[in-house]
């Protein structure tokens, strides 16, 4: 009799990452609104963006009453250097507990099993998960020991992933997991991946690229199916990531390398309907992409800035109002330019909320800036050009991502 394959049991209030295709953790295009969008196009899980473990370790956390979310936020550290102008809290993380329950994934940047557990342990009664950062290979993070740097050093990764476990998972029944990246060699990465499946997490997710390599480069899968046996025989749940454009690109993926589930990073950060299937009509038009995103970052109180940088993104960069928008500073000017007059009025009670001015500068302050030496040799027109370029730069929807599988296939 074929006994069945092994499985790291998955807690009550965790998640089976099998058969999921799931939002990567993305610096800002991982934010609330983004996660709640590519969920409404049929994400099966999220991920939040990487938090660093010490920027949550002290956090006040509130549920907000106009959004319905949970807000951990901080006193910036700005403050306080004017005694007359009254201090101003940062939000650090925000989460839907109502409409992520179950779904949402808490990536941390870590170095340390201690801080690991201490700021997971804030989150961890509304997520479905602890995510750790094992392959961010860029220097905020290596340089303090954490994302890629810590593939360089796997015992000291598996203490993290092991406190976590105990301390953590245990306790909330919730599951933890890694993300990591290739080693130089396959024996590196097969003993990596088995000494990782030893800490008793429930899922390994690996980037099919090297440290060095970056997201230009096409991503490597000839060690995919080895590191798929490993998770398997070890129980692990094994999820790809890594030039993976769409829902049904991604269930092909998970058949021919034998993985359980797929991540989609850039093709979602350009269009989230690519969470949608060809049957389910694939790609949305990006105005309407644009306007059901709109609505959602109006519903939770999202940052401006980081829905001006979104709309960035989803809005292709040859339009007109590509440069409109860029140009926009809050809500009400942004949803002018995109005719979505049907928000105006959220709009501006949104940008009232926020403290968003959206008055022309005066000429007074005009003038002083025009004498601003200091000013004029930290920008002057070199930041004035550089603005420019920014705004007629290409979308990610201009660089062969977000687009159908024929046309980007041939970008690549």
């Amino acid at each position: 009799m074929t006994s069945s394959p092994r499985r790291v049991p998955i807690p009550k209030n965790g998640v089976d990452y099998r058969g999921k295709v799931v939002l990567a953790p993305m610096v800002r295009s991982g934010e609330l609104p983004s996660r709640l969008l590519a969920l409404k196009y049929g994400a099966d899980l999220v991920w939040g963006p990487e938090t660093i473990d010490k920027s949550m370790i002290g956090t006040s956390k509130r549920i907000n009453p106009v959004t319905s979310t949970i807000d951990y936020s901080r006193v910036s550290s700005n403050g306080g250097r004017n005694p007359s102008v009254p201090l101003k809290e940062s939000n650090i993380y925000r989460l839907h507990p109502a409409q992520e329950y179950g779904r949402l994934i808490f990536q941390i940047g870590t170095s340390s099993p201690t801080t690991a557990v201490e700021a997971a342990s804030l989150v961890a009664p509304h997520v479905a998960g602890i995510d750790v950062n094992a392959g961010c290979p860029m220097p905020f993070s290596t340089s303090g020991g954490m994302g890629a740097a810590l593939l360089q050093t796997p015992d000291h990764l598996a203490s993290i992933l092991s406190a976590l476990v105990s301390e953590v998972g245990s306790v909330y029944d919730i599951g933890i997991s890694v993300k990591i990246r290739l080693l130089e060699t396959p024996e590196m990465t097969e003993a990596l991946v088995r000494k990782l499946c030893g800490t008793g997490i429930t899922g390994l997710t690996v980037h099919c690229r090297t440290t060095p390599m970056r997201p230009r480069e096409r991503a490597i899968r000839d060690q995919l199916r080895m590191i798929a046996d490993v998770c398997r025989h070890e129980g692990v749940a094994c999820v790809m990531n890594g030039d993976v454009r769409n829902r049904d690109e991604a269930q092909q993926l998970m058949q021919e390398f034998r993985v359980d589930g797929a991540m989609l990073a850039t093709a979602a950060e350009a269009n989230p309907s690519s969470f949608r299937t060809m049957e389910e009509g694939g790609l949305l038009p990006w105005r309407e992409v644009v306007q059901d995103y709109m609505k959602i970052a109006l519903d939770v109180d999202n940052k401006w800035g980081n829905t001006k940088f979104t709309l960035g993104q989803l809005i292709p960069g040859k339009l007109q109002v590509y440069r409109k928008v860029t140009r926009c500073k809050g809500y009400t000017e942004a949803c002018e330019a995109l005719d979505l007059n049907d928000l105006l009025d959220q709009a501006r009670a949104v940008d009232e909320r926020l403290s968003i001015s959206q008055i022309p500068e005066v000429a007074a302050v005009s003038n002083a800036k025009s004498k601003n030496k200091t000013a004029q040799a930290a920008g002057g027109r070199t930041g004035v050009e550089r603005s420019s370029t920014s705004e007629t730069r290409p979308a990610l929807s201009e660089r062969g991502v977000g687009r159908s599988t024929a046309t980007a296939a041939l970008a690549l």
